[in-house]
Parts: C-alpha cells; sequence; structure tokens
C-alpha cells in the first residue's frame, strides 16, 4: 500500500492507489451486504439490463473529461429497491444506483446526469475526503490493512448516507454537466431535470439522493448557467433505452 501524501495545506490525503484498494473493500463489503438481503441484481442474470445502463455509463467515462478514467476501475450496479431513489460512489469508481432512482426519472439526459455526478464524487475524491474527515486517516488504514471489519462494514453501510459539503455537491453538479457535454450526446443539464421533478414531488416524495445531497440553493439554476456557458442544452437523446431499462427492472 502507498503511503499518503500532504498537499500544500498539509491535509493529509490518500493516494489514489488507497482510494483505489478502499473502494475495491467497501464495494466487496456492499456487494456482500446487498446480495444477502437479494437486493443486488446479478450481472450475470440481468445481462441486458446492464448492457442498457453500461451504454450509458461509458458514454460519461468516456467523455475525456475524467482525471482518473485509466485508473479507476469504474463499474455500476444496480440495487433492486424500488422504493428508495438513490445513488452512491465508493472511492474508486464503484457506482451502485437504485432501481427505485431509474424508475422515477422521466429521461435518459436525466439519469446520465445523477450518473455523472456521482462520477464525479469518485472523480474528484469528494468520497474518499468525505470518509476521511468522517472517520479520520489512521482508521480508514487500518480498514484497508484488514484490522477493522466491524468498521468496513460500517463504511459500507453508511455510504449510501454521506453526507457531502455544500462545495462537494458544487462542483459534482459542475462536473456532471461538463461530462455530459463532452459526451456530444446528451443535454448536458440532465442532473437539472432530475432535481426540478424532485422539487414538483414535494416533502411527501423527497428522493433520499436529496436528503443526501445537501441543496446549496440554487442548484438547478447553476446547472443550467453552466450547460447555457458550454451551448449543450438542446440536445434531443432517444429514451428508447431507459424505457427498455425501466421495464427490465
Amino acid at each position: 500500500m502507498s503511503s499518503c501524501s500532504k498537499d500544500g495545506d498539509g491535509v493529509v490525503l490518500f493516494s489514489v492507489e488507497d482510494d483505489k484498494a478502499l473502494g475495491q473493500k467497501v464495494a466487496q463489503e456492499t456487494d456482500s451486504t446487498y446480495r444477502a438481503k437479494g437486493q443486488l441484481l446479478e450481472k450475470s442474470s440481468n445481462a441486458r439490463a446492464y448492457t442498457l445502463l453500461n451504454q450509458i455509463v461509458t458514454r460519461v467515462l468516456n467523455s475525456g473529461q475524467l482525471q482518473y478514467r485509466n485508473e479507476f476501475p469504474w463499474d455500476v450496479q444496480i440495487i433492486k429497491d424500488d422504493q428508495t431513489q438513490n445513488a452512491f460512489a465508493t472511492p474508486g469508481g464503484h457506482i451502485y444506483v437504485y432501481s427505485g432512482l431509474i424508475k422515477f426519472l422521466d429521461s435518459e439526459d436525466q439519469l446520465a446526469g445523477v450518473l455523472g455526478h456521482e462520477i464525479a464524487h469518485a472523480d474528484r475524491r469528494h468520497t474518499s475526503r468525505q470518509l476521511q474527515q468522517q472517520y479520520g486517516i489512521s482508521l480508514l488504514l487500518s480498514v484497508l490493512l484488514g484490522e477493522n471489519p466491524g468498521q468496513l462494514a460500517e463504511i459500507a453501510t453508511g455510504l449510501g448516507q454521506l453526507k457531502f459539503s455544500r462545495d462537494f455537491e458544487r462542483e459534482a453538479d459542475e462536473y456532471s454537466v461538463v461530462y455530459l457535454n463532452g459526451t456530444n450526446y446528451y443535454a448536458c443539464d440532465g442532473a437539472a431535470g432530475f432535481f426540478i421533478k424532485a422539487e414538483a414531488q414535494g416533502q411527501s416524495a423527497t428522493p433520499e439522493f436529496l436528503s443526501t445531497h445537501p441543496n446549496p440553493g440554487s442548484r438547478i439554476q447553476d446547472i443550467q448557467t453552466k450547460a447555457d456557458q458550454l451551448g449543450c442544452r438542446s440536445r434531443n437523446t432517444s429514451n428508447g433505452s431507459l424505457n427498455e431499462l425501466k421495464s427490465l427492472l
């Protein structure tokens, strides 16, 4: 395992190798947790659903805008839970999306936007920095060394409820637009469409995604402004793949 490095502020940060190693451990724990509940949609028996989802993810990953496109393993898993409208990412690029979120969305642009937001949390290393803040470096290193299985289980269980700072949320929103612009395919304000629909639902049915991703106040406007700057809001994307994906879940 590589040693930690210090940035200009003297803050100890995980190395990229540590991000990958921690992400691998957390992903394995997350998989086994949801598999035990019968909620992990297995790739072997849901090949078509994963083909459709991976097409969207791959377009975003290949936007030319990621720092760690080739360093992180990047995969996506579906958690079968229609009541939960959420998605989250481990360090190192393991993405989890709930069937409830996929079914909630109205367009493939929106799904690409939300996935872009989660990819940004991993690629901008928000997740590992937030975990460092919450648990401390030494505890995370002990998890990496396999010395703290109970703590690993707690981290894996809590990842879907991890609350990011407003700055991290703003940056993830912005990079969602940048990534979608780079696809030359998706209307790059897709994430805004999700937030608009979520707000319209009112408090009674607010997606869990919003409770774990604090609202900096002007998210929709900020996403649309960035999209206008890049001139990529008006692309017309077919929703055939999303509709087929929904029908398979």
